[in-house]
């Protein structure tokens, strides 16, 4: 990865996640550190995206949304690595919102009929 970007994870990673992780198809609690700030990120795999869709679905609720959302194949330490590297290069991390930073808030009203 670059110098200026880094993958972490808010639980650590062990050896154990090497394989764990491809095996539930998703990985919840990644932070992506930058010199301007740091980013939630939410890794899933597709047939993981299924599942919980459909299991959103039968609860009610028929949709999926996580902040920083990234689908890959499958979930592994380096198709995380190399998906942020990408995604950075190409300025994704530009619409996302920093974690614990302090902003201004403008509060805006939307009524959905």
């Amino acid at each position: 990865m670059k110098d200026d970007i880094k993958l972490t994870f808010q639980y650590g990673w062990e050896e154990k996640d090497d394989e764990e992780t491809p095996m539930k198809g998703y990985r919840s609690d990644g932070i992506v550190k930058t010199s301007e700030g740091e980013y939630s990120v939410y890794f899933i795999d597709p047939i993981r995206l299924q599942q919980d869709l459909e299991a959103e679905t039968e609860l009610g609720t028929p949709f999926l949304a996580e902040p920083g959302l990234i689908i890959l194949p499958e979930v592994t330490r380096e198709g995380m690595e190399n998906a942020v590297k990408k995604l950075w290069e190409q300025g994704y991390f530009k619409c996302l919102k920093y974690l614990n930073a302090e902003q201004e808030t403008i509060e805006k009203t939307t009524v959905i009929a």
